[in-house]
């Protein structure tokens, strides 16, 4: 239960990751900090990172570093959420998009 607060996804590639306890402590500090509710991907799920941030209507996805995500997944998942990265500290804003009515 988020108690009213908004939705953060943890993201860590564990590929790259060095140490993922460490990354997923400082993922969780800092969601605590900017008052997020931090949520975490099942560890089996074959979606695609922007889905499920999506799926669980989630404002922010927050990152150890920006290369645990590609240019292209970054792309979409800024079409859903805003992006925050730890080390270093990094705020990308979602993209706006602006109806054009006819």
């Amino acid at each position: 239960m988020n108690h009213g607060r908004s939705i953060a996804l943890g993201w860590i590639d564990y590929d790259l990751s060095h140490a993922p306890d460490w990354d997923r402590a400082q993922i969780q500090r800092l969601a605590r900090h900017l008052g997020y509710h931090l949520e975490w991907p099942c560890e089996r799920s074959v979606l695609q990172v922007a889905v499920q941030a999506r799926n669980i209507a989630a404002d922010m996805v927050i990152l150890p570093a920006p290369h645990h995500l590609n240019p292209l997944e970054l792309n979409a998942v800024m079409n859903v959420a805003d992006v925050e990265t730890v080390v270093p500290r990094l705020s990308f804003a979602r993209w706006a998009f602006r109806r054009v009515l006819r």
